[in-house]
């Protein structure tokens, strides 16, 4: 079995290790390195576990344009992002490349966009990859040679889920999330979905009629709430799937790249992250 391709949702990495670790972690000059310590500390985890034959850390758009226009209140509840935090985000791309990681940003992509990107260029050339996360926007992509590992709460590791861990979650195959989603809502993306229609409604539709298209189509035949939901948000609903369905890009497959210990060492070191910098140089 071939090594797999370690696609990072740094966005999301930046974030939890944020707010998930003290702000008393800082550099020389008194400034928080938290999010930068954990995100890294994460992807080191997943390294000595997996061993991938190398790490893409994937940035891109907050808020894609293509999603806003077709739902202006997408992301737009999100609070902007802390000084500490966006101090640490700019220092980020070095650090992960002193790593002998590639990072890879879009201008009109989100991150999710383009891990799914990289991720069916890794399969096609007859590879595997691995998608770290914590969004569940990306079980759509499980199945065929790509893995999520969803990373949970209070918990060291994440979740390894193949498409048989997503029908078992959902009840649904991975194809039809970005459908399932459309219905359930997404509230941290700000969907509201369907009025009334929620999980477990959501998954028994998408199993008895197969899709978003074949839900609306049988409408007529729902209990009324239901019915008049998916009547009169036909339009919005399909508007929400586009939104939640990824979108494909023209990448580069990476060569294989080892994690650079000394590197990443020296880069630790220079921002006061002392006792990661030590672990690199042991490893």
């Amino acid at each position: 079995m071939p090594q797999p391709l370690l696609l990072a949702d740094t966005p999301h990495l930046l974030y939890r290790a944020f707010f998930a670790l003290p702000d008393s972690i800082t550099d020389s000059d008194g400034r928080p390195v938290n999010a930068l310590l954990g995100s890294v500390n994460q992807l080191l985890w997943c390294i000595e576990r997996y061993e991938p034959r190398a790490v893409v850390c994937c940035f891109g758009q907050e808020s894609a344009t293509y999603r806003t226009e077709l739902y202006p209140p997408y992301h737009a509840h999100r609070p902007p992002m802390p000084d500490d935090l966006a101090h640490q985000w700019q220092q980020a791309p070095a650090l992960y490349e002193a790593l002998g990681w590639t990072v890879a940003a879009h201008d009109s992509l989100e991150a999710d966009d383009l891990m799914y990107a990289y991720a069916k260029a890794e399969v096609a050339a007859g590879g595997r990859a691995q998608i770290l996360t914590g969004d569940r926007d990306m079980f759509q992509c499980a199945g065929d040679g790509i893995t999520i590992l969803l990373q949970r709460a209070r918990q060291e590791g994440p979740d390894e889920m193949g498409a048989a861990e997503v029908e078992e979650r959902y009840g649904i195959a991975p194809a039809i999330v970005p459908d399932f989603i459309a219905l359930r809502g997404d509230p941290s993306d700000g969907l509201p979905g369907a009025k009334g229609i929620g999980e477990k409604t959501a998954a028994d539709l998408l199993r008895r009629h197969g899709s978003l298209e074949a839900v609306i189509a049988g409408a007529i035949r729902e209990r009324p709430a239901v019915r008049r939901a998916l009547l009169e948000q036909a339009d919005e609903l399909r508007a929400f799937k586009d939104i939640a369905t990824l979108r494909d890009a023209d990448v580069e497959r990476p060569p294989d790249r080892p994690t650079d210990g000394a590197g990443g060492a020296a880069a630790a070191t220079a921002l006061g992250m002392n006792r990661l910098a030590a672990r690199l140089e042991d490893a």
